[in-house]
């Protein structure tokens, strides 16, 4: 068994062993979790992270594979975080990172995690804040975490990642969704995967629609250069280029993939660095930290006080409340204040 500075020391020289343990141990959320990530925390800031969101069936996967064989042939180290549906029978993760991504193993730079939801929504498992945390003090220069796609709880991504990729397909009918979810609100880049599909141009002009842009302004391509230069527009177009506006705002570009085949993988990860230059450039990396900080300090705090409080109620007292509430004895906001107040957190 490794001590605490053992295994840091480990992580922090790039050894897999020591990155696998300190990651279950994170995961299992006990006192030396907790130890681990405050010596751990002063090691982190480096990575970029990406997210990859949307629902199901739109290649989220594939698409994470072939980026992270982009990053690759860049020598860029590549961390990644699978969130997969909780297996009902072991709850685990149910797909498992051995079904995805078969064409990285072995690969000295990249790392793959699954990680189960366990219950948590918005797409993400309650430990994945801390597990990018981990992955971040272990040097890796990208970090992809691809959510689990459910469906319209996808947005807590946005509060964990630097870039937030937001994935269409065509005839999957998710552009009302997306209206729904808020997804456009979060996505720092769309990307039309399967894009050589019919309806592939569909899905194009119903995001620029969303987006109040003419059909021509989009036309997801590279950047030049990793620098604030913008792809050219395409011919006649008149409208906003995506990417860094006049007044310091971000417009979110469409790029048309085809994982399967790589196609506009680079052009994808080419937006992504320009992204992350734009961040760099303005006060939203600053912005964008402040948020991840004040998510996860909430995130603690709040599981903190549950466990104060169900340590401080006899065993079965929630659940017993909980009936009183479906019975309509008394209504929800009122039990959640005897309860407060029984346990002392409430005067």
């Amino acid at each position: 068994m490794m001590t605490l500075t053992e295994l840091v020391s480990s992580l922090l020289a790039g050894h897999r062993r020591g990155l696998a343990r300190a990651i279950s141990q994170v995961e299992d959320d006990g006192p030396e979790a907790h130890a681990l990530l405050a010596a751990l925390y002063p090691h982190t800031g480096r990575g970029h992270v990406v997210g990859v969101t949307g629902a199901p069936g739109t290649g989220k996967s594939t698409l994470v594979n072939a980026l992270a064989r982009a990053y690759r042939a860049q020598g860029l180290t590549v961390g990644i975080i699978a969130v997969d549906p909780t297996s009902p029978f072991s709850g685990g993760a149910l797909l498992g990172d051995r079904v995805r991504m078969r064409d990285l193993a072995g690969d000295p730079g990249v790392f793959i995690r699954s990680m189960a939801t366990r219950g948590s929504l918005g797409g993400l498992a309650r430990a994945t804040a801390d597990v990018i945390l981990v992955l971040d003090a272990a040097g890796f220069d990208r970090i992809l975490v691809e959510t689990v796609g459910v469906g319209q709880a996808e947005v807590e991504i946005a509060s964990a990642a630097h870039t937030t990729i937001v994935v269409e397909a065509p005839g999957l009918g998710d552009e009302v969704q997306a209206i729904k979810a808020g997804v456009l609100e979060i996505a720092d880049l769309f990307v039309v995967n399967k894009a050589d599909r019919e309806g592939a141009d569909h899905a194009v002009l119903a995001l620029q629609m969303m987006q109040g842009l003419a059909p021509a302004a989009v036309r997801g391509l590279a950047p030049a250069a990793a620098g604030h230069h913008r792809p050219e527009r395409g011919r006649g177009a008149d409208h906003a280029e995506p990417g860094a506006q006049p007044d310091g705002a971000w417009l979110p570009p469409i790029i048309k993939t085809v994982a399967t085949r790589g196609e506009g993988v680079a052009a994808l990860r080419d937006w992504i660095q320009l992204h992350g230059a734009y961040l760099r450039a303005t006060d939203q990396l600053a912005r964008r930290e402040s948020a991840r900080a004040a998510s996860a300090l909430d995130h603690i705090l709040c599981d903190r006080l549950r466990s104060i409080l169900l340590a401080r109620l006899p065993e079965g007292q929630v659940s017993a409340c909980a009936e009183t509430i479906a019975r309509r004895d008394v209504d929800p906001y009122t039990a959640a204040a005897q309860l407060l107040s029984q346990a002392g957190l409430l005067q």
